[in-house]
């Protein structure tokens, strides 16, 4: 199956709308084929400020209808806050439930959300939360593979086409490791301030007062040089500064 001949046969749909590359690319394509559609952009503790810029540039340069629900912290219920290895499971459940219950009063009885056919289901607790709360992917179902996406994203003049993987901020903490928007707030601040310095696809790990940087192979380098000000940036925020010398 096509994505256009999976919107000729669900030509009315919500979708979970994300603002990274497979959600992007499901957007512009829903918009093209489907009859009525609207993107759901769930803000909460975990996204950074830039993700909700870039999902509001995105459907803007699609002319797409999209509604920011307001989470906040309160996805830190005492289940997700506390971490366990499926957090995403419970997550998931309470963002998916949050756009459920808003595309319902618009009419909408199918709720698409952007997995790919790269992504393994034997190891995302949350696409366990999707199969349950009947949640579709249409890239899955027709067998889109992430490097596919880019590639017709790029294509189709997305800016999103190239933008790196960017997993939530609650990944940065330990499994078992209590969850608060204090820890995730600053998490979002020195990954920001590596951002500036020209630094991408990395991640800044919280551990106890201090944070671990990984970075990719060709940043290794330029994180020594700018050693100085990367501490100087991060040290608000974290007692100790660490990089992972082993790659991401």
């Amino acid at each position: 199956m096509e994505l256009r001949e999976f919107f000729i046969e669900n030509s009315e749909a919500a979708i979970a709308f994300s603002g990274g590359v497979d959600s992007a690319y499901l957007l512009s394509q829903a918009v093209k084929y489907a009859t009525r559609v609207k993107a759901y952009y769930v803000k909460s503790c975990f996204q950074p400020e830039f993700e909700l810029e870039d999902a509001l540039r995105l459907a803007e340069e699609l002319g797409a209808h999209m509604e920011v629900l307001e989470l906040g912290a309160s996805v830190l219920d005492e289940k997700v806050a506390s971490n366990p290895p499926d957090r995403c499971y419970y997550c998931k459940k309470k963002i998916m439930g949050a756009i459920k219950e808003a595309a319902a009063k618009d009419g909408f009885g199918i709720i698409l959300d952007g997995t790919n056919a790269s992504d393994d289901a034997g190891d995302r607790p949350g696409m366990k939360a999707l199969g349950e709360m009947k949640i579709l992917s249409p890239l899955r179902i027709c067998g889109l593979t992430k490097d596919e996406i880019r590639r017709l994203s790029k294509e189709k003049g997305l800016f999103t086409w190239d933008k790196p993987a960017y997993a939530c901020l609650a990944t940065r903490i330990p499994t078992g490791v209590a969850i608060s928007p204090e820890i995730l707030m600053k998490v979002e601040k020195a990954e920001s301030a590596l951002m500036a310095m020209g630094f991408s696809d990395f991640r800044v790990r919280a551990f106890g007062g201090g944070a671990r940087l990984q970075l990719k192979e060709s940043q290794m380098a330029d994180a020594l040089n700018k050693r100085e000000e990367i501490v100087k940036a991060l040290k608000p925020f974290f007692n100790e500064i660490l990089l992972d010398m082993e790659a991401r």
